[in-house]
């Protein structure tokens, strides 16, 4: 199965990129769509949402040496200690530590992280920037062709790939930084697909101009690129240059007095109603899905723009969808009483990124 690779960015962190990720995963999930998180950003916010601390620090724990020195690592503790780290789930740093060494890929992937049925965790980790810094020391090689350079950029799509192909993935979705280095350039040009989240506030606006900026000069990049390689080399990289799918608006301030389509208080409705004439200044239409209404409003509409309050913060603290919190049985006594007396709208977050995600499916099947 070939799956279709999605990236969340947006160069402006507090957008609620994370909660965002987690969430449509799981709603995708639950709809009976298989799909792949893979944290690719070095703060591994995405991570922490999904798991507990002890469980992040035994894996990197192990690593830590692999990381220091895979090659030296693996010889020192034997083929067959080797096989037994590769068993169990392993971060995305360690996965391409390899590529990043230039020495052989894995045999054998490790199995991701089962959040629940449907959806998988590659998780992060903090040393990433130094893969980062190898796609940069690297980048030249690529328009010669160098072979090293060339996988070095497009390791973590074939390993996308890989994943997809064992595992069945409809969907990968990568989560990154709020950058534009050298990393957030390689995932966002190699995925089929891309969303901007964004708050109603300036810099999101600015953020947008900043993203348009961007791909036009990454897209001139990759098309010299695809000039000079043979098509062999070629093969590794998407036929087609990224495709913006849509944008998201994230904890705007609801004011119920105020009748119009989004509901929100002066200051954000001012910004909010900025973003989609933004972006049609901003993303060149050939970059886009052939969605005419593809900029007018956020995914899924009003669905998930509102603030969820502190609802993203109880969902962190016990790793699960914030729609699945008042029916567990691991609450704690203080927050038993604070979601038990809003179970009504935490369940009704569910309604809301079920929405979101049919929304979202029908821009994947533009791409």
């Amino acid at each position: 199965m070939t799956p279709k690779i999605i990236t969340i960015f947006n160069n402006k962190g507090g957008v609620g990129k994370t909660t965002l990720t987690y969430h449509l995963a799981h709603a995708l999930g639950e709809i009976g769509r298989k799909v792949l998180l893979i944290d690719l950003d070095p703060q591994c916010n995405l991570t922490i949402v999904s798991m507990d601390m002890e469980s992040i620090h035994d894996i990197w724990a192990i690593e830590d040496p692999f990381i220091e020195d895979f090659a030296a690592t693996r010889a020192k503790n034997g083929e067959v200690a080797f096989a037994g780290i590769t068993a169990s789930p392993r971060s995305i740093h360690f996965l391409l530590k390899p590529t990043e060494d230039g020495t052989a890929e894995l045999d054998r992937l490790p199995p991701p992280i089962s959040l629940d049925p449907n959806v998988d965790l590659i998780p992060g980790r903090l040393t990433l920037h130094l893969f980062e810094a190898k796609i940069g020391e690297r980048w030249s090689g690529i328009y010669q062709g160098d072979p090293l350079a060339i996988r070095t950029a497009t390791r973590v799509r074939t390993m996308a790939y890989e994943y997809a192909a064992r595992n069945g993935y409809e969907i990968v979705i990568f989560d990154t930084s709020p950058s534009l280095g050298a990393l957030n350039r390689h995932l966002l040009s190699l995925a089929d697909g891309f969303i901007i989240p964004c708050a109603p506030d300036l810099f999101s606006v600015y953020g947008i101009r900043n993203i348009g900026d961007a791909m036009r000069t990454w897209r001139k990049q990759f098309e010299s690129i695809f000039h000079f390689i043979s098509d062999e080399k070629r093969s590794n990289f998407p036929s087609s240059f990224v495709k913006f799918m849509g944008y998201t608006l994230y904890n705007a301030k609801r004011y119920s007095k105020f009748d119009d389509s989004l509901n929100l208080a002066k200051a954000h409705q001012n910004y909010a109603i900025q973003i989609p004439t933004t972006i049609h200044g901003a993303i060149a239409k050939n970059n886009m899905i052939p969605m005419e209404t593809v900029a007018d409003k956020s995914i899924g509409d009003n669905a998930i723009i509102h603030s969820h309050n502190t609802f993203p913060s109880m969902s962190q603290k016990y790793h699960m969808p914030m729609w699945k919190l008042p029916d567990s049985g691991v609450l704690e006594p203080a927050d038993r009483s604070t979601i038990g007396g809003n179970q009504h709208a935490f369940r009704e977050t569910k309604i809301a990124y079920h929405k979101f995600a049919g929304d979202f499916l029908s821009r994947v099947a533009l791409l």
